[in-house]
């Protein structure tokens, strides 16, 4: 187990699914976590979870809270070590021809436009603990796939990959590294696979996830884990796809015989569009 021993973690949307494996993992490396949660229960259930974090009820999207957080942070640590950039939302499935202007812009804010505004409040506080800080960005596999009726989601979400990327140079000569991580569909309360997944497609998971089953929020912990750590230290403006190999595939599956194929045989992930 990675040491994170006198560690100053915040992750954002960490009161359940991802956000929550990755703090808990952080916390039973050692770390003193803060935890960003819009939902009261979530949050009461996470500070239960982990007695040690600092869990503080807020909504990202709300231009005021990342000054907010950078202040209640700096008050108790003085510095922060790790910035997770968890908060995204599947929302609105649908055609693009289909989309209201409002429709898009939330798309946009909640999946891109908080964590710019989060990022640029917690800087100071990672350049205190500069050189060896540590910015993880969470985006999805769809920032490098296509994905059709999800179109300016996963443009938010390429949007993620590419200020990774970008923010990683500019970081560098600090020390401070900026890498992202990219799930394929992972089974959390968010992700409502018995509604986005018919279960004659989740019994097909290995024909288009290599390592057959969908993830788990400790699969992105772990990843989470390498790249806020110093075996990490050389790694930057890259991403893990935490996918099970199905960015790998590129559109290979297996037949029911174990095959690899082109040929399609599930139909895509089974999303249903509402009024398709």
């Amino acid at each position: 187990m990675i040491d994170y021993s006198g560690k100053h973690v915040l992750v954002t949307g960490g009161g359940v699914g991802i956000g929550r494996g990755i703090a808990e993992a952080f916390a039973a490396a050692g770390a003193h976590v803060f935890i960003a949660e819009i939902d009261p229960q979530r949050a009461a259930d996470v500070a239960a979870a982990i007695p040690s974090a600092d869990v503080i009820v807020c909504d990202v999207l709300d231009r005021s809270v990342p000054a907010m957080l950078a202040e209640r942070i700096d008050a108790k640590a003085g510095r922060l070590d790790v910035l997770v950039n968890n908060v995204g939302h599947f929302v609105h499935a649908l055609p693009f021809a289909m989309l209201s202007g409002d429709q898009a812009d939330e798309i946009l804010d909640v999946n891109l436009g908080q964590l710019l505004r989060m990022t640029a409040a917690m800087l100071p506080l990672l350049r205190k603990s500069a050189p060896g800080s540590s910015i993880i960005n969470v985006t999805s596999i769809e920032a490098y796939r296509g994905i059709p009726y999800c179109s300016v989601y996963a443009a938010a979400k390429a949007g993620i990959a590419g200020f990774t990327k970008s923010l990683a140079l500019e970081l560098a000569p600090e020390g401070i590294r900026v890498n992202d991580i990219a799930p394929e569909t992972t089974d959390t309360p968010q992700v409502a696979l018995d509604v986005m997944i018919p279960p004659e497609n989740r019994a097909n998971a290995d024909k288009w996830i290599p390592l057959g089953r969908f993830g788990r929020p400790e699969d992105c912990a772990g990843a989470a884990l390498y790249l806020a750590s110093p075996l990490a230290s050389w790694v930057t403006g890259t991403a893990i796809h935490v996918d099970g190999g199905a960015l790998a595939a590129a559109g290979w599956t297996r037949t029911p015989s174990g095959e690899w194929t082109v040929v399609p045989m599930v139909t895509g992930n089974g999303l249903k569009i509402p009024g398709q």
